[in-house]
């Protein structure tokens, strides 16, 4: 029988432990690497770039936006708040906002919010009529008039839901397929899809006032920032009663 080995010996080579230093580029590498992943296939970050979405969403708002819902055939929905890359021009100059190079990584790989992008609400998808404004000064998306109140700027005192740009009497759509017709919730400060419209007595306009379906990153759900106002955001029950629009529309 062989002797037992000496508790003062080793059976074997001993691991060889990293340095303290190596082992902390370790960590860093796979945390990098698991904010990159989630980053592009689950949540990012963003701020609020403008008014546009007040009263909801304040300029410099810090939101979380999700990517899960829009997977596979998932497309946004009326009512969803999506952010989107800029389809051509829409955002004003100067406002995708001073950082330095530090900043641009870190958003870069989600650990910091980012801007560059837009954040509206959804009123119309493939195939909607879009309409301003009724006697009450509401929209109406193939023949069902919204009500907005619970999430539109000034809803008590402003005339209609349009903005009047240059009147309260527009339409737009068919939206065409693959697209979107956005609006902000501050409709007189906004620029948005009825912003682009070539209509009568307008000079400032686009002839796509849509926005393509594959320019959305993602569904915002949560006000992350301030503290203070921390919120889930959720589609509006008016957009349920939408009818779908009518065949050959």
């Amino acid at each position: 029988m062989a002797p037992d080995p000496s508790p003062d010996r080793p059976t074997g080579r001993r691991r060889r432990r990293r340095p303290l230093w190596q082992e902390g580029l370790v960590l860093l590498v796979v945390a990098v690497l698991l904010a990159v992943v989630v980053k592009s296939l689950f949540v990012q970050a963003f701020y609020i770039p403008s008014e546009s979405m007040e009263p909801g969403l304040v300029e410099d708002d810090r939101i979380l936006v999700q990517k899960v819902s829009y997977w596979f055939d998932g497309e946004p929905e009326r009512g969803d708040v999506v952010v989107f890359e800029d389809p051509g021009s829409w955002l004003e100059p100067g406002a995708t906002g001073r950082t330095t190079a530090v900043g641009r990584v870190l958003g870069w790989v989600g650990l910091r919010p980012v801007g560059g992008h837009l954040v509206k609400r959804v009123i119309g998808v493939a195939g909607d009529t879009i309409v301003c404004c009724d006697d009450q000064g509401r929209l109406a998306v193939n023949g069902r008039p919204l009500e907005e109140d619970a999430y539109v700027r000034d809803a008590a005192t402003v005339a209609c839901r349009g903005p009047q740009v240059p009147s309260c009497s527009w339409t737009a759509g068919p939206v065409p397929e693959g697209s979107l017709f956005v609006m902000g919730d501050n409709r007189e400060r906004s620029a948005d899809s009825s912003r682009h419209l070539c209509l009568p007595g307008t000079t400032d306009c686009s002839d796509d006032p849509y926005v393509p379906v594959g320019n959305v990153v993602g569904k915002v759900f949560l006000l992350a920032w301030p503290a203070d106002r921390i919120d889930r955001l959720t589609r509006p029950g008016t957009f349920a009663d939408v009818p779908e629009p009518a065949t050959g529309s």
